[in-house]
């Protein structure tokens, strides 16, 4: 039945993904994070205390998330249908293929307009980096970057825990990444008590990012991409990237488009170095977005077919 319901979610995902209005867990998650983080502010006195706080906000966060998720499936347990129900919604809020191929088109759109102030204003909403003064070729490599790196966090991690633990693992692992998106940063706020949140994400995205090469390997070859390439270069250029997870996928992208990824970008006011990754065999163009949601879209359904496959046979 968990099986059933992670297909369930996954194909209310694709068709209507993250809508503004809905109430999405995600936001209780972060408003959980907000006020735990105010209380610990308020008692703790030096860096040493905070960096103590923030492993406190990851347990509080994630322990609440799972417990919560986990009563929930646990009482629907009475009837199948509930059951699956139930389960099923609670995967298709931890999935984000729709959403994420959404808010790339928007800024596709704009794109071809010409209008790159708008265009900024609309990276701005899905980037951590400052967008104030980027080019076009700077606004698509944002994009295609940020697609590339959410189709491991938006949806291969998300499903991969769900073939393993069902909705309360994969909700789990949504508190995780929320918390880093939130206190993960390495800026004068951030530095101590997003340390845990930081290196704990790393350590949850550490096989999916690697099986990533794998799954958006077969999705290129779909596609009719440079599969070889974008294995190759996921590969070679792995440890190109402050995170060590991120490469891995924007490689397998930049491969498989044969254009170049990475460099320096400005975060809160400050330029923070980034090795390349990929060959600059092309320019990069607007079209690449289009790309990129494709082999996101590609790799999702890879996935789906692989993860039931090995946990199939396993369990």
């Amino acid at each position: 039945m968990n099986i059933l319901s992670i297909y369930i979610g996954y194909i209310v995902d694709l068709i209507v993904g993250d809508p503004y209005s809905f109430p999405h867990p995600v936001r209780y998650i972060g408003k959980l994070i907000k006020i735990t983080e105010r209380n610990i502010r308020k008692i703790s006195k030096n860096d040493k205390e905070l960096k103590i706080g923030g492993f406190f906000l990851w347990i509080i966060t994630v322990g609440v998330t799972y417990l919560v998720t986990y009563g929930i499936v646990k009482l629907s347990s009475f009837n199948d249908i509930m059951y699956i129900l139930a389960n099923s919604f609670i995967i298709y809020t931890t999935l984000a293929t729709k959403c994420l191929k959404d808010e790339a088109v928007k800024i596709y759109e704009v794109l071809k307009t010409g209008d790159l102030e708008k265009s900024r204003v609309q990276l701005s909403y899905i980037v951590g980096r400052d967008t104030t003064n980027l080019s076009k070729a700077e606004i698509i490599r944002a994009t295609v970057e940020t697609v590339a790196e959410n189709t491991v966090d938006g949806i291969i991690a998300p499903m991969f825990y769900a073939f393993i633990g069902g909705a309360p693992l994969a909700m789990a692992y949504k508190a995780i990444n929320t918390l880093d998106s939130i206190v993960g940063y390495k800026n004068d706020k951030y530095i101590d008590l997003g340390f845990a949140s930081a290196k704990i994400d790393d350590i949850a995205n550490y096989v999916p990012a690697r099986i990533s090469v794998m799954l958006m390997t077969i999705g290129s070859l779909i596609l009719g991409y440079d599969y070889k390439r974008c294995f190759k270069v996921s590969i070679r250029d792995r440890k190109n990237h402050k995170s060590p997870n991120c490469a891995y996928p924007e490689g397998a992208v930049a491969g498989a488009l044969g254009v170049q990824l990475g460099g320096t970008n400005i975060y809160f006011g400050k330029a923070v170095y980034k090795p390349t990754i990929g060959d600059k065999s092309r320019e990069i163009e607007k079209d690449d977005i289009v790309r990129t949601n494709k082999i996101m879209y590609a790799t999702s359904v890879t996935s789906m077919v692989v993860f039931t496959l090995v946990f199939g046979a396993l369990f």
